[in-house]
């Protein structure tokens, strides 16, 4: 019997619906990849054809983003719903990581691509275990209130399209949770919930990592084609992101991850936002 390639894993990996059970065969995968990695036996990468959609369980209810209920975090019940919708975006990442893989598997990229994906598919996956941790610790669990319908759209709308894809969803999305992170732990800290603390300061520490993963993958691509990584940047983001870039900004993790101020403040300033000082 052959062995599986890995754009085969990661389309096995998005066909399974149960969160619990997608991050465990993520985790497993991954570890299968690197095991192979350091022996004479690498994995192929091969190519694949994986769904527009991923699996998902039943609930949570699905809804539009203005149909969300809103809650107070100084509540209980209001820290419960920020944690579920922290679990609602861990395992929407777990799925874009493995389809960057499974849905570009065809375009020629040097190993440390693939990874670099595998590794944050293996930590995203912890970091949904981690808050369904808390929530349980909090009487309750993912599936128990509604989430964020259009976490998806983003990657449906990339599908084609390997460099927005890195722009929109590393660069865009895991950017903006550097920027409101240390927001929600002050508010877990200020209730003294020390695990929900925890989770979240690990969470914080390594989306730099795929900030920075999609940053140099972006500009290694730009390199390869002589393209002006920056206009590309914005050019793509107008194009595929369908929100504006919010300030205020963490300045200094978004250099830590690559991203300088000149990618991202033009696009803030669009949205009405007024450039600080020296990025005129």
């Amino acid at each position: 019997m052959s062995k599986k390639t890995l754009t085969e894993m990661a389309t096995d990996v998005l066909q399974t619906a149960e969160g619990r059970e997608k991050t465990a065969l993520s985790k497993h995968y991954a570890e299968m990849w690197f095991d192979a990695r350091k022996s004479n036996d690498p994995i192929d990468i091969g190519t694949a054809t994986p769904p527009l959609q991923p699996a998902r369980p039943e609930k949570p209810e699905l809804l539009s983003p203005r149909d969300v209920p809103k809650r107070k975090p100084g509540t209980v019940q209001g820290r419960i719903a920020l944690m579920h919708a922290v679990a609602h975006i861990e395992l929407n990442a777990v799925d874009l990581h493995w389809d960057i893989i499974a849905r570009f598997g065809h375009i020629p990229m040097p190993i440390g691509f693939y990874d670099d994906w595998v590794k944050s598919a293996a930590e995203e996956s912890k970091h949904y275990d981690l808050v369904c941790d808390c929530l349980e610790e909090m009487g309750s669990h993912y599936g128990d209130l509604p989430a964020h319908a259009g976490m998806w759209r983003s990657a449906e709308d990339t599908a084609h399209d390997l460099l927005g894809r890195l722009a929109v969803v590393p660069m865009v999305l895991e950017a903006r949770g550097l920027d409101v992170t240390p927001g929600m732990i002050q508010i877990f800290e200020k209730a003294g919930a020390t695990q929900a603390v925890d989770a979240l300061k690990i969470i914080y520490s390594e989306e730099v990592a795929h900030v920075a993963y999609g940053s140099k993958w972006f500009n290694f691509l730009c390199g390869r084609d002589n393209l002006d990584p920056k206009e590309v940047f914005h050019d793509l983001v107008r194009t595929y992101f369908k929100g504006g870039l919010k300030a205020p900004f963490n300045e200094e993790k978004r250099a830590d991850a690559g991203l300088p101020p000149d990618f991202y403040w033009p696009l803030a300033e669009q949205m009405g936002v007024k450039l600080p000082s020296g990025q005129e």
